[in-house]
């Protein structure tokens, strides 16, 4: 008789595809696959989060910073419903991740069962490239490895099903026989790469160009050092997806930060200005801030066909890895000897953070949202992860932090959902323990999700290398961009009974926890704040009690929508004075003179 059951044996396959964590929640609906790890010894780990939304968004998390594959699990019905924000979150941002749950016992299926919902159907949307049942022993090993393996290749989520009387069953193996399917371990990934001839005809398109454009997306992350060359040979400026924030360093002179709706003025003018453009690894979405249609001739790199020739009227599509056909592309250019274009660029460049920086000493009531952001660049160790949350906070780390070295960082960018910025931060530590992790979220999102998970936090902190994971809460009792999205494309003021939140106090919350709690109502005590964080033996969240009536409108704001703004406030917008006072005090930045005028 087999020492082992179908359970069992999906944790040993987990264990061999090297899968080390799995972020779950329990329930009767995998009761089986909880005595397999009992028997197991946790390996892999079982990492409890307080919800099974927050598993979903921590595999994220620990997907996007590690590079690997995340794997999530919960209960069949409800549990497994609560899983599809994040696998959603992971879809649209292209990330791995491989979802297991546990569904009713076949002998109740069809029969209106407690807890039966049609998990095929339910996750045949999130997990359109892979979700299957396993409905026998000899199944698993082929489901199981495919998940993983198309999880992998089409960078999405993938989902298993297994009824909870299957995770009991006796584990057989696939025959050699007639309808059993063998699987096997592993792959040996491929580097694609466009034939000569395209490479060619990119060369001499960008070559071409007096006024060269580049946007790099999270594509174009591992192809730093190409990209750089790249630039530096075409004298061009690198605006970056969101996404790829973190994929080219800010402090390169040519590097004109964000782009879009939380982008930079720098990045937007080169857009409008250039008569070529390059975009290596972005599916960047928003037409409107990229050149006019007619404007520039086009070149996009992208490693998946079914997003490239999208957004723009691009000439050449090169299907492709990003360093590969990068450093393809490189010995057929030619170094530009004009490089007013590019001193134009940095000169902007220069100019923007000297704005940003003036704009973060702003006084407000009682403290700039954006003197956090301005604060915590200059000290970010240099192998710091940064996570944003949905809302202001992810206008800020948009445009206000520098990001540097290898330092890395994410948000929900295509989802833009509320709430994962506390998880990927936990997927981050258990990923990359050995690395300070950083969460920006406002007050909504914490009341939404960050305050329960702050328990898990206190739960697991002793077992990271390195255990600083700040939390640093934007404070200002208003769902903020929300009420300004409402000001600027609605011309509506503040409809105060869905904007305004209860006041708490997350300090004495994460103090009773045995968390470090630092409360900040003054500018002056910004800095001690994140230096007491960085330098502490355990996490820490630090309250910052800041002024919702810091607009976070972008530089590039359209006049139509300044004028919604400003007709918002005729209406009797309850903070029409203060937002008049710092709306002003902020926008006169641009024009005072700076030292690179």
């Amino acid at each position: 008789m087999s020492s082992k059951n179908v359970a069992d044996y999906l944790l040993e396959r987990l264990r061999d595809w090297g899968v080390d964590k799995v972020f779950a929640f329990p329930g009767d609906g995998i009761n089986g696959i909880l005595a397999a790890w009992a028997r197991a010894g946790d390996d892999p780990m079982f990492v409890q989060s307080r919800h099974e939304e927050m598993s979903a968004f921590e595999a994220v998390g620990y997907a996007k910073f590690t590079g690997r594959v995340g794997v999530c699990m919960a209960t069949s019905g409800p549990g497994a419903i609560h899983l599809l924000n994040g696998l959603y979150d992971a879809k649209l941002d292209h990330v791995p991740v491989v979802a297991i749950v546990g569904q009713t016992s076949r002998s109740a299926m069809g029969g209106s069962y407690q807890q039966e919902v049609d998990l095929l159907s339910l996750f045949k949307d999130v997990a359109s490239e892979y979700v299957q049942m396993v409905t026998v022993p000899e199944q698993l090993p082929n489901v199981l490895d495919r998940a993983i393996r198309i999880a992998v290749a089409e960078r999405a989520p993938t989902a298993i099903i297994i009824p909870s009387d299957v995770q009991e069953l006796e584990y057989s193996a696939p025959g050699h026989a007639f309808k059993m399917v063998p699987s096997s371990m592993g792959v040996e990934w491929p580097t694609p790469l466009p034939d000569d001839a395209a490479i060619v005809r990119a060369a001499d398109l960008l070559n071409a160009g007096s006024k060269v454009a580049i946007l790099a997306g999270s594509g174009a992350r591992g192809a730093r050092a190409e990209l750089a060359e790249v630039a530096e040979l075409l004298g061009a400026g690198v605006a970056k997806a969101l996404l790829g924030k973190d994929v080219l360093a800010d402090d390169l002179p040519y590097v004109t930060g964000s782009i879009g709706l939380l982008g930079t003025r720098p990045s937007y003018e080169m857009m409008m200005g250039c008569d070529t453009l390059l975009t290596v690894g972005s599916s960047f979405p928003y037409t409107q801030f990229m050149p006019e249609l007619d404007q520039a001739r086009a070149v996009q790199i992208d490693v998946d066909a079914k997003y490239i020739g999208m957004r723009y009227p691009y000439e050449i599509n090169l299907v492709g890895d990003a360093a590969a056909t990068l450093r393809a592309l490189i010995p057929h250019l030619t170094r530009k000897d004009d490089r007013s274009w590019r001193e134009v660029i940095e000169s902007k460049v220069r100019r923007w953070w000297e704005v940003m920086d003036a704009e973060a000493m702003v006084t407000a009531d009682p403290v700039n949202p954006m003197r956090l952001f301005y604060e915590l660049s200059s000290r970010l160790p240099d192998n710091a992860i940064v996570t944003a949350d949905s809302g202001s906070s992810a206008n800020w780390y948009a445009r206000q932090l520098k990001f540097r070295g290898d330092m890395r960082g994410s948000l929900s960018g295509n989802l833009a959902t509320m709430g994962p910025g506390v998880p990927y931060g936990i997927g981050a530590k258990f990923g990359c323990p050995e690395r300070p992790v950083i969460v920006f979220a406002g007050d909504g999102a914490m009341q939404m999700n960050g305050m329960a998970e702050l328990i898990t936090v206190k739960h697991y902190w002793h077992q990271w290398e390195d255990p600083r994971l700040v939390i640093a809460v934007l404070h200002n009792n208003d769902l903020n961009q929300v009420t300004w999205e409402m000001r600027a494309m609605e011309g509506s003021p503040k409809f105060a009974e869905s904007q305004i939140l209860p006041d708490v106090d997350f300090a004495a919350f994460a103090s009773s926890l045995g968390l470090q709690a630092i409360t900040v109502t003054s500018p002056d005590d910004v800095a001690p704040a994140w230096e007491r964080a960085l330098a502490a033996d355990r996490p820490t969240v630090i309250d910052f009690h800041t002024d919702p009536d810091v607009p976070p409108i972008p530089p590039h704001a359209t006049f139509e929508q300044m004028k919604d703004a400003a007709e918002a406030m005729l209406k009797g917008d309850e903070n029409r004075w203060g937002i008049i006072k710092e709306g002003l005090k902020t926008k006169a930045q641009e024009f005072l003179p700076h030292s690179s005028d």
